[in-house]
């Protein structure tokens, strides 16, 4: 069982905050680290000192850190046109030495479109799929050829299609839980698909769909990665999860119905069950970055006995 860490840096961080973060997060030996993108908060906190934008982030932390993988979860389709969007990826690949993961979503927060000026259109999943054929048609052209692609909200002529990503493949996740296009998406495009914050049934519901529409698609069912994406809280005593869960103005009862939390052991436990049903992967929401003890905990005695 892979652990990432994942954040969400709308809620308020700086992007120091996010490179101590990063770091922690390879010195701990985790995975990868992930963020979120958006551009405004959510809940009740104030969201300062403001947002910073993802790419630019992962672009920084791509020439800081040495090992762990970087991505999204997820980029939003509404805010970026899909061949800048290739260029930008394919560059802060190569500025980390091949280390970037596309997560790439349709997009969903109609606030924060209203407030910093971006358009949120009625039609968002097509939109979505143009830009992943794009985006993978691009990186996927030989160079010196050129992509050419006309779609319903798309069109590109003659692109020279660079620059190309250190990787050979650059893995693309998808996520959700749409009982019908989102299977027949990740099958077309994804190398990962992730189930954000569901519980176990539903995650294994939506996995079924996807291993489904993998083979109906000419793939083989395990050729993607099933992951999860859980709000996390461990302590080493009751006391502990307890000041940690109001430290992100949540309650205990609530986290570990619908997350990760409580002993080190009942997190293992709770992981176990996620991994019964062909879970891979965990995504760890954290949501109070200056804690960099509960990383250090989580990886001393849950990574330690999922290794």
């Amino acid at each position: 069982m892979d652990l990432r860490i994942f954040t969400e840096p709308q809620q308020g961080a700086t992007y120091d905050t996010l490179l101590t973060v990063a770091k922690a997060t390879e010195d701990l030996g985790f995975d990868a680290f992930f963020r979120s993108d958006h551009f405004l908060h959510m809940g009740d906190v104030d969201g300062l000192p403001g947002p910073t934008d993802a790419w630019i982030t992962l672009a920084g932390l791509a020439r800081e850190t040495k090992r762990i993988r970087l991505g999204t979860l997820m980029t939003a389709a509404t805010f970026r046109l899909p061949g800048v969007l290739a260029v930008q990826v394919a560059q802060v690949d190569r500025m980390s030495g091949g280390r970037v993961e596309l997560g790439l979503g349709a997009g969903w927060f109609e606030e924060e479109h209203k407030a910093y000026g971006i358009p949120f259109p009625k039609e968002k999943f097509g939109r979505l799929e143009e830009q992943l054929a794009i985006v993978t048609g691009m990186w996927a052209t030989e160079a010196g050829k050129t992509f050419d692609f006309r779609g319903t909200y798309y069109e590109l002529t003659g692109s020279p299609a660079l620059p190309k990503p250190a990787q050979a493949k650059v893995p693309v996740l998808v996520g959700g839980l749409g009982a019908t296009r989102t299977p027949r998406l990740a099958a077309q495009y994804a190398d990962e698909f992730n189930v954000p914050f569901a519980c176990v049934e539903d995650s294994e519901r939506q996995f079924g769909r996807v291993r489904a529409a993998a083979e109906a698609a000419g793939r083989g069912a395990d050729d993607l990665t099933y992951s999860n994406a859980l709000v996390v809280c461990v302590g080493r005593d009751d006391q502990e999860v307890a000041r940690r869960a109001a430290a992100i103005g949540r309650e205990v009862g609530e986290l570990k119905a619908n997350g990760l939390a409580g002993s080190p052991a009942e997190v293992v436990d709770r992981i176990g069950h996620y991994a019964a049903i062909g879970a891979g992967r965990i995504y760890l929401q954290i949501l109070d970055l200056a804690d960099l003890d509960h990383l250090e905990l989580i990886a001393g005695q849950v990574q330690s006995q999922l290794s």
